[in-house]
């Protein structure tokens, strides 16, 4: 119930939990970077909309490999919640390896080498900073949403 169950739901899916993790995750690596300050938000703000592109284009090219991986990890007695966590690591781990450089490039409006040089200091945190946005907060609102609109869905057809 709590999973899209295809391909318009997966984008609807997608949507819920780029916009969120985008929203929370890109000032909170910003405010670590630059500090806590109203002009760190509304820099962040900014280029919210280019970031939140890069996000959507990383998480289509990193699905099936994050997948494939996860599959590796999840076990038969793992239950629901677990297999849910371990696809979520796999998929951040994935995700936040692209968009440390990406989002930097990004926010210095440059493809610029020293990305890539700062890449070990700054990933560490950027994956950790993600990974509890989506575990406590993207994912949960997501498949909260997907779940209600299958009970909606499934009372319709069965009313029918």
């Amino acid at each position: 119930m709590k999973l899209p169950r295809d391909k318009r739901e997966f984008a609807l899916f997608l949507i819920i939990i780029s916009l969120i993790s985008v929203n929370v995750i890109a000032p909170a690596i910003s405010f670590c970077e630059a500090g806590l300050s109203a002009d760190t938000y509304f820099g962040a703000l900014a280029i919210m909309p280019a970031v939140w592109a890069a996000v959507v284009a990383v998480v289509l090219l990193t699905h099936r490999p994050a997948e494939w991986l996860a599959r590796k990890t999840v076990r038969e007695r793992d239950g629901f919640r677990a297999a849910i966590a371990k696809n979520t690591a796999c998929t951040v781990l994935l995700i936040s390896i692209a968009m440390t450089v990406i989002g930097a490039w990004i926010a210095m409006g440059s493809v610029d080498p020293g990305a890539i040089e700062a890449f070990p200091y700054r990933w560490p945190r950027n994956f950790a900073i993600a990974l509890c946005v989506e575990l406590f907060l993207a994912q949960p609102v997501a498949r909260m949403a997907v779940e209600r609109l299958h009970l909606r869905r499934d009372a319709r057809a069965g009313a029918a």
